[in-house]
């Protein structure tokens, strides 16, 4: 690659949400052997620190942080004024910054940022890659935040449909996202690349319960631990793990402990307690430094969706929990990229979304049955160290690079 690489994200370091925390370990990773430029949102969007200076050089990589508002991002309007703001702040600061020769590697949140991108790459004769963490609308249709078929959502499609056949390469986070974005494109397109995330094997390993923190602190020593850990919002249906726990509701060796914030958790925490789920708990979002102490703090791991997210979102969460060695109860669409990593690697169960009986019934078996357990562990951490490291992804993101 001759020139620089820009990445564009609303979200970067010290943001700890998912994607600011994924485009910052690809720019560290990548600026190792390439000069890497970010242009990112002020920090504080998300909780990161106000501190943060607007322009910096970290780990080598070149950060230069644009003001935009931040604004409360739970109320919809505010958001989108954040979306605005940052996205134009971006688009200003690279025009000035890039030049002929250079890339762009940009992220699909918020999803007015790969727009800017491409229009900005194309001012400057630059190459753009998109990174899809979310597939548009399908993500606003699923949430029901629009209603399938209506123009809103023909509009979008149309605009999406146009950005992929603009950019020069697209990355996708699974096979379930690969096959829904080829559906927008021409069967031989070859501009487009499976490109999973990746596992912090050496931050994160198994640990035995007996010496965890976290299981101490809140009493849970003795308990057989259900844990959800990350966005508590509308796209994940964990209503669903209230239902199962109404069911199990004599099993007080079974408590269910949901970890993180997000839009939907007033409601559920409200929700337990109208309902009396004793064994039910809630703990708010823990420092990425105590990602390790909270995933080992379990003895089954949930990733849950709505129905209809096949394709349009890959866990991010799913790779750590393999590094942790912990078995995955998967409520999630048959033919998604969990689905297929659970089945094929034999680390847990699919249960198909809103289907609380059957979380209930996969919870009563695997209680039952710890050695089943234990095997589940080793090969979930066997398929982390083998498919899913650092190393290997980033080593695919430079090859894409060299090649555009």
């Amino acid at each position: 690659m001759r020139g620089k690489l820009f990445v564009f994200s609303e979200l970067y370091y010290p943001d700890e949400s998912a994607t600011g925390y994924v485009l910052t370990r690809i720019a560290e990773g990548l600026a190792k052997s390439l000069t890497v430029h970010v242009l990112c949102g002020p920090p504080s969007t998300y909780g990161g620190s106000a501190r943060a200076p607007l322009f910096e050089t970290r780990k080598g990589v070149i950060i230069e942080r644009c003001p935009a508002t931040t604004l409360d991002k739970n109320i919809m309007l505010l958001r989108l004024l954040n979306v605005v703001t940052v996205s134009l702040s971006i688009f200003w600061k690279a025009l000035w910054r890039m030049q002929r020769g250079d890339s762009v590697l940009v992220v699909t949140n918020p999803p007015t940022l790969p727009f800017v991108a491409l229009a900005a790459s194309r001012l400057r004769s630059a190459k753009c890659l998109l990174l899809i963490h979310d597939v548009f609308p399908e993500a606003l249709t699923a949430a029901k935040m629009l209603q399938p078929g209506g123009f809103p959502v023909r509009f979008l499609d149309g605009l999406y449909q146009l950005l992929y056949r603009k950019v020069d390469r697209i990355v996708v986070l699974g096979r379930d996202m690969l096959r829904l974005v080829m559906q927008k494109l021409n069967p031989d397109d070859l501009r487009v690349h499976v490109i999973t995330n990746w596992a912090d094997l050496e931050e994160i390993v198994p640990a035995h319960r007996a010496h965890n923190v976290l299981l101490k602190k809140l009493n849970l020593a003795d308990k057989f631990v259900v844990q959800y850990a990350g966005n508590i919002g509308r796209m994940h249906g964990l209503e669903v793990l209230l239902e199962a726990a109404k069911i199990l509701k004599g099993r007080t060796d079974i408590h269910f402990l949901l970890v993180g914030s997000g839009a939907k958790k007033q409601w559920l925490e409200s929700l337990a307690k109208k309902e009396g789920l004793n064994d039910v708990s809630f703990l708010s979002p823990q420092p990425r430094s105590d990602l390790a102490d909270v995933l080992n703090a379990s003895d089954v791991a949930i990733i849950s969706f709505i129905p209809g997210m096949a394709g349009v979102s890959v866990p991010s969460k799913m790779y750590n929990i393999l590094a942790a060695g912990k078995p995955i109860i998967a409520l999630v669409d048959h033919d998604s990229e969990t689905a297929m990593v659970v089945r094929e690697e034999q680390i847990g169960w699919v249960v198909p979304p809103g289907r609380p009986e059957l979380v209930a019934a996969a919870l009563e078996e695997a209680s039952a049955d710890r050695q089943c357990l234990l095997e589940m562990g080793k090969r979930a951490r066997a398929a982390a160290e083998g498919k899913y490291s650092f190393q290997r992804v980033i080593e695919s993101y430079r090859e894409l690079l060299e090649n555009v």
